[in-house]
C-alpha cells in the first residue's frame, strides 16, 4: 500500500515538473504568415510567471492573460479581442493562430524560442531612409487611394518610425535595411502590420500588408518638408447646424445624450471611437489622464462606441474590457454594433459632413455649440506631433473653460 501511495505522489510530482518545463522564459520571436507567402515577425519576452511582453521599437506590452493547458497555450492580448492560441509543440516551439472571431479573420504563426533579430539580415543597407516620406497609398483606385506621411530614423540596419494619415498613424514600427529594401512591423494585438519596399534615389516602391486579408501597393519620395492636411479641415458641420444630437446607452442600459444635466453649461469633448481601434486606445489613455487631472473643473468627455462586434452582448463586454483595463472615468456609450462601417457612424450623427476616421473628436463648448472637430489621432509613435497634439489640446479646452 505504501508503495502504491509513494508512486502516486511521484507521478504527481513528475507532472507539477513537466508543466514547469512546458515553455522556456526569456526571448522568443513570432512570425504571422500574411499574403504572398510573407513573414510578419515581432519579438516579446515570456516572463517567469507566464506573463510576456511584446516589443516593437520603443513600444513595450504587457500581456498578463496568458492560460497554458496541458500542450495548449492561449495568449489575450490586452483590450482588443485579438488572441494566439497555440499547441506547444516543444519547450521551444508554439505553432497556432492568431484569431479576431468577430472578423472571423486567422492568421498562422509559429513562436520561436531565442534571441533572435526581428528581421534577418544577409547584407548591409546601401540606402537611408532616416527622414520625412510623402507617401501614397493605393494610387490606382480613386476610391481607395489616400496620402500619409513616413517619418523614419535609420542606425545602421535598423529602422525605426511611425506612418501618419489623416486618419491616424501605423504606431511603431520596427525594421531593418537589408540592401536596398526596407522591412518594417508592428504587432498589437488589434493590428499585425507589414511594410516591405525597395528604396532607391530617395523614392520608394512597395506594399504594406495588414494580417492575410489586405495588401495595398504604395510610393513614397523623401520630402523633409512635406505635410498632411490639417486634421480640423476634415470633418465638419452640415451647413445649418452648430450643435450634435445623439442618445446612446451605457453599459447599464441608460440613456445618455448632451442634454442630460451632467452636461449642462461645460466643455464637452465627445470622442468617436472603437475599443477594436489603436489609435482609439491611444487617445482613450490619454483622455483618461487628463480627466483624471482636470476632473474638477467643469469639463466632461463622452466616448461613442461603433463596434464590429457581431452582438450587443458582445460589443458591451468590449467595452467593459476597455473600461477595465484603462480605468475609463467618463462614460463609454454603445453607439453602433456589428459593423464599424463609418458609413453606417454618420447615419447616427447625420449633422456631420462625413465620419472620416475612427478616431474623431468633437468639442463643444458650454453653450452646447461644436467649436471644433479634430479627425484621427497622433499617437506616441509620433514623438513631437504627439506632444503638439496634447498641448493644442489643453490650449483649447483651456480657453473654452474660460468663456
Amino acid at each position: 500500500m505504501f508503495s502504491i501511495i509513494l508512486l502516486l505522489v511521484s507521478c504527481k510530482n513528475e507532472v507539477k515538473t513537466d508543466q514547469k518545463k512546458l515553455l522556456k522564459s526569456g526571448l522568443w520571436k513570432a512570425e504571422l504568415s500574411v499574403k504572398d507567402n510573407k513573414v510578419l515577425p515581432f519579438t516579446f519576452h515570456l516572463n517567469d510567471d507566464e506573463s510576456i511582453t511584446v516589443f516593437n521599437a520603443e513600444e513595450e506590452i504587457n500581456v498578463d492573460e496568458v492560460e497554458i493547458k496541458g500542450d495548449s497555450i492561449i495568449i489575450q492580448m490586452p483590450v482588443y479581442e485579438g488572441v494566439l492560441k497555440g499547441k506547444i509543440v516543444s519547450d521551444e516551439l508554439i505553432r497556432g493562430e492568431f484569431v479576431k472571431s468577430s472578423l472571423d479573420r486567422r492568421v498562422p504563426f509559429v513562436l520561436k524560442y531565442g534571441d533572435f533579430k526581428r528581421f534577418d539580415v544577409i547584407n548591409k543597407p546601401k540606402s537611408d531612409v532616416t527622414g520625412n516620406w510623402e507617401m501614397v497609398f493605393s494610387a490606382h483606385s480613386k476610391e481607395e487611394r489616400y496620402v500619409a506621411k513616413g517619418i523614419f530614423k535609420q542606425v545602421g540596419e535598423k529602422v525605426t518610425g511611425t506612418i501618419r494619415t489623416t486618419t491616424g498613424d501605423y504606431r511603431y514600427l520596427e525594421g531593418v535595411m537589408e540592401g536596398n529594401k526596407m522591412k518594417l512591423s508592428t504587432f498589437d494585438g488589434a493590428h499585425a502590420f507589414l511594410f516591405e519596399a525597395d528604396v532607391r534615389d530617395n523614392i520608394m516602391y512597395g506594399f504594406f500588408y495588414s494580417g492575410n486579408h489586405w495588401k495595398e501597393p504604395f510610393t513614397a519620395d523623401k520630402n523633409e518638408n512635406y505635410e498632411l492636411p490639417s486634421e480640423e479641415s476634415l470633418t465638419f458641420l452640415k451647413e445649418g447646424y452648430e450643435k450634435i444630437e445623439f442618445s446612446f446607452p451605457d453599459f447599464d442600459g441608460n440613456l445618455v445624450s448632451l442634454i442630460d444635466k451632467r452636461f449642462e453649461n461645460k466643455v464637452v469633448v465627445v470622442q468617436v471611437m472603437g475599443t477594436w481601434c489603436p489609435n482609439c486606445l491611444d487617445e482613450t489613455k490619454y483622455y483618461t489622464q487628463f480627466y483624471n487631472e482636470n476632473k474638477d473643473k467643469n469639463i466632461e468627455i463622452v466616448s461613442l462606441a461603433f463596434e464590429y462586434a457581431p452582438t450587443e452582448e458582445k460589443a458591451k463586454k468590449a467595452i467593459k474590457r476597455l473600461v477595465d483595463k484603462v480605468r475609463v472615468p467618463y462614460p463609454v456609450l454603445l453607439a453602433q454594433y456589428g459593423t464599424s462601417d463609418k458609413k453606417m457612424a454618420n447615419e447616427k450623427l447625420p449633422m456631420l459632413n462625413h465620419v472620416l476616421s475612427y478616431p474623431t473628436s468633437i468639442f463643444i463648448d458650454k453653450k452646447g455649440k461644436v467649436r471644433k472637430i479634430h479627425t484621427g489621432f497622433n499617437g506616441p509613435a509620433t514623438g513631437e506631433k504627439y506632444v503638439e497634439f496634447k498641448n493644442e489640446f489643453k490650449s483649447f479646452v483651456n480657453q473654452l473653460l474660460e468663456e
